[in-house]
């Protein structure tokens, strides 16, 4: 009893950890695609279902790799040191203490770059499923760096009697008003410091975390619980969850947030996608073909 109870929590904790929501992942890797060069489209659209499909695996891997959970965030409200401090390779933070004390409190921005390097030199093997691999995962966690509730430990309201605002952010607007969005977002542009990048997304997306949770608690005191949850139908079951109506007052006192976020995600991971084939020497991806390599686990940092 005791382990399924520890497997319930475990479970819980990763359904809480899902940035974006397996919808939005998709469509930021799909929209991605669409925006690349000639040279890169022919082989990303070729195999656009799997890199659109892969773009959750990430967050699957929660489930069944206790190293995973880090990847996807970083507390920043955690760190005592100043941010300054932390935006160096992970490498140059040499005593193990410290490592451990930051890989409890999230590596998103490390993990960037980590699988950045990956990609670029699976390009520079000319490797199409490990190219398929890390372009997927890289996907994942650029989007991760533009979700605001992934850089604080507020992550899901926990602390401020807000329990779901993480779904209700990430995922249930995306789903509402997806088809409302502006997302094509013009070419990609070639990144020449992939730490920066990162590094500037989250702090970007930490700046909004104060209006993600006072623009709700403004609306939650302002209404009733009648009003703010209703049974809905989501994915062909029935959820007691956010009302549409809430939602929408939600998403409209949010301004056009979660639209620049997504925005912002997608033009990072093509622009990235791009940047890692230019750093490989620009290799030909014109009737790559696919090699019988087992899939690769996503690479985590060193201790």
């Amino acid at each position: 009893m005791k382990r399924i109870l520890t497997l319930l929590i475990f479970i819980l904790l990763a359904l809480s950890l899902q940035s974006w929501g397996f919808f939005a992942h998709r469509k930021i890797n799909e929209y991605a695609i669409y925006t690349l060069p000639i040279e890169m489209a022919v082989f990303f659209k070729k195999n656009s279902y799997t890199l659109t499909e892969r773009a959750i695996n990430a967050d699957k891997r929660v489930y069944v790799d206790s190293n995973e959970a880090v990847r996807h965030y970083i507390d920043l409200d955690r760190h005592k040191d100043p941010i300054d401090s932390l935006m160096i390779p992970w490498f140059k933070i040499k005593q193990r203490q410290n490592q451990q004390d930051i890989l409890r409190k999230g590596i998103v921005p490390w993990q960037v770059q980590l699988t950045y390097q990956k990609l670029t030199q699976a390009f520079i093997d000319k490797n199409s499923k490990r190219i398929i691999h890390y372009a997927a995962d890289l996907g994942h966690y650029v989007a991760d760096t533009h979700v605001p509730l992934h850089t604080s430990s507020n992550y899901n309201g926990q602390f401020s009697d807000q329990i779901g605002i993480h779904g209700l952010w990430e995922s249930r607007l995306p789903e509402l008003y997806f088809h409302s969005y502006n997302l094509w977002v013009g070419k990609p542009q070639y990144v020449d410091k992939v730490s920066d990048m990162a590094w500037q997304a989250v702090l970007t997306s930490h700046a909004l975390v104060d209006s993600v949770l006072s623009l709700e608690q403004e609306l939650t005191a302002a209404n009733s619980l009648l009003f703010k949850k209703a049974y809905v139908l989501r994915n062909h079951m029935i959820h007691y969850s956010y009302s549409e109506t809430f939602c929408e007052q939600y998403h409209n006192a949010l301004n056009g947030m979660v639209e620049r976020q997504i925005r912002a995600s997608i033009k990072a991971v093509s622009s990235l996608w791009y940047s890692a084939w230019i750093d490989a020497g620009q290799p030909d991806l014109k009737d790559l073909p696919l090699r019988d390599v087992e899939n690769q686990d996503s690479p985590i940092l060193p201790e």
